[in-house]
């Protein structure tokens, strides 16, 4: 039940305890000061309707308040905000983010807030942060790196969004970072040449909802050790004529979630690494963010 829970609400293990502990402190507390407020009032058998009308105050109004206050209380106030709005909404008290799409009609989505994992230069994370830029609703919220000196710690900085540098031992052994990537209200993980493995934590937190481009033709030329300039001369060495990009959802092993999308292009005789690279990279920037747009869509 509790990994149900933490799929459901993409929460770590812990934190799925913490926050059924602020539901118990929110029910004991909204019972006891209705049962307060009604001896307050003196009421008698005679106002059944009004102790009626105030109980039920205080489970629609009252206990929403009282919600908050623990959730705020245990640290856990992004969790518990986002759940309210997302009721008040279902209650029509609070209106939904109305948007306009490019055909001119009118769409109402919640803002899917995406982490950008990288581990070197990020030309990749750039073009995404671009075109996320101004997005009706998706947002690019975050950007995280294994590698203090990655320069796609500048192109954040440059753009204003917040980073995160990551450690191996807390990563792979501890959480994986997960109550920080609930600290940000991250729905949606891209990984832009990400170098290191995803732990099964972050998979089972984030089901269906991490993405990854790998630059050759799955099945071929993947799996742990191929990547970068690795790829590109096995892909030379092995007389291809043709490469790629494939675009895939993120399971528990290297380059082996469904794939979304493929792409090919032509391998020239004279081709070197890095100019097989530089055509590969030309169908990353063109389809990647398209892809990870219609994947957010149909998750919406």
């Amino acid at each position: 039940m509790l990994s149900k829970l933490q799929q459901k609400w993409k929460v770590s293990g812990s934190q799925v305890l913490i926050i059924i502990i602020v539901f118990a402190c929110t029910g004991l507390t909204t019972a006891y000061l209705t049962k307060t407020i009604t001896h307050w009032f003196n009421f008698d058998e005679s106002d059944f309707l009004l102790k009626l009308l105030l109980r039920l105050a205080m489970l629609i109004f009252g206990y929403q308040v009282v919600l908050l206050f623990f959730g705020a209380l245990f640290g856990q106030w992004n969790f518990f905000w986002t759940y309210e709005k997302k009721l008040l909404r279902w209650m029509r008290l609070m209106k939904e983010e109305k948007q306009h799409n490019n055909t001119g009609t009118t769409e109402i989505r919640p803002i899917t807030h995406i982490a950008i994992f990288a581990s070197g230069a990020g030309s990749n994370a750039k073009r995404i942060i671009e075109f996320f830029d101004k997005h009706p609703f998706i947002s690019v919220s975050l950007v995280v790196t294994n590698k203090k000196e990655a320069g796609v710690l500048h192109i954040a900085a440059a753009h204003g969004i917040p980073s995160m540098l990551i450690e191996k031992e807390i990563f792979f052994r501890g959480n994986a970072y997960v109550d920080e990537l609930n600290k940000h209200q991250i729905d949606f993980i891209v990984l832009a040449g990400f170098l290191w493995k995803i732990p099964a934590t972050l998979i089972k937190t984030y089901p269906s909802r991490i993405i990854n481009i790998h630059p050759a033709l799955l099945p071929r030329y993947g799996g742990k050790g191929m990547y970068g300039h690795f790829v590109h001369d096995a892909v030379i060495a092995a007389k291809e004529t043709e490469s790629g990009i494939t675009i895939h959802l993120v399971d528990e092993h290297y380059d082996n979630g469904k794939h979304l999308l493929q792409v090919s292009c032509p391998v020239m005789e004279d081709d070197t690494a890095e100019t097989l690279y530089q055509r590969i990279q030309q169908l990353e920037h063109k389809h990647f963010p398209e892809v990870i747009e219609a994947c957010i869509k149909q998750l919406s």
